[in-house]
């Protein structure tokens, strides 16, 4: 069931995009390490330069679920019926673990969501959803509700697929701070082009009907490892 917001989609956002994609945005992500945790452990991330290093990691996901969480959230941002957006992120996360972590994500993220910008169609989708929804599309429906235009609903969705792994290597690996910065401004261009890229695969599923065309590159790596990470009795971060 569709539920069209009073607010659409604007350049106007961009102060709103802030306040959405702002590390201290109450939605839960800071109990998240976005894989990285699995990864440290298992020896798939280290301190050093080369691809198993933060650089390499961040653009590995950036390029796989970062393009997956961009496309959903831009199409959510565009107008796409929420439940087909949920069964199309159902289909590209494999792990039933991540399922699980990106709905309660969901669910963070639009209480915080409708606090900030409410709006019906939030309210709406929390009453035909009470078990949440994954959490790019639910990013996508609360920056439409801000007047946050897809492509930035994108980048924000990109962005936090890789500030998250950045910011938990800090406390894992004890990464210098400024050196996990950098991480990020240099992968900031890759971010741009893969939220244009996600956007543009949005538009085309939403004007086909066929969710297909939305973004589904995955990293089986990090499925398993979310697996593994769940049955851990001591960590961390949560997933």
């Amino acid at each position: 069931m569709t539920h069209p917001s009073p607010h659409p989609p604007s350049t106007a956002g961009v102060a709103a995009l802030l306040v959405l994609a702002d590390g201290r945005f109450p939605a839960g992500g800071h109990a998240h390490s976005g894989g990285a945790e699995s990864a440290v452990r298992d020896g798939r991330l280290t301190d050093g330069p080369g691809p198993d290093g933060p650089a390499g990691f961040c653009r590995g996901r950036l390029h796989t679920a970062g393009l997956v969480a961009a496309g959903l959230a831009a199409a959510a941002a565009l107008g796409g019926e929420p439940a087909g957006l949920d069964v199309a992120a159902d289909a590209r996360t494999p792990s039933p673990a991540l399922r699980t972590v990106a709905r309660r994500l969901g669910r963070q993220l639009l209480r915080a969501g409708r606090a900030a910008w409410p709006d019906p169609a939030l309210d709406a989708v929390a009453v035909d959803h009470p078990r949440g929804l994954h959490q790019p599309v639910v990013l996508g429906l609360v920056a439409r509700a801000a007047g946050i235009a897809p492509a930035d609903a994108a980048r924000a969705a990109a962005h936090e697929t890789v500030s998250g792994p950045a910011g938990a290597a800090v406390r894992l690996m004890g990464l210098d701070p400024l050196a996990a910065t950098a991480v990020l401004a240099r992968l900031a261009p890759e971010v741009d082009a893969v939220a244009t890229r996600a956007t543009e695969a949005a538009r085309r599923a939403l004007a086909s009907g066929d969710p297909d065309e939305l973004p589904a590159a995955c990293g089986p790596l990090s499925e398993i490892g979310a697996e593994f990470h769940a049955l851990q009795p001591a960590r961390l971060f949560a997933s």
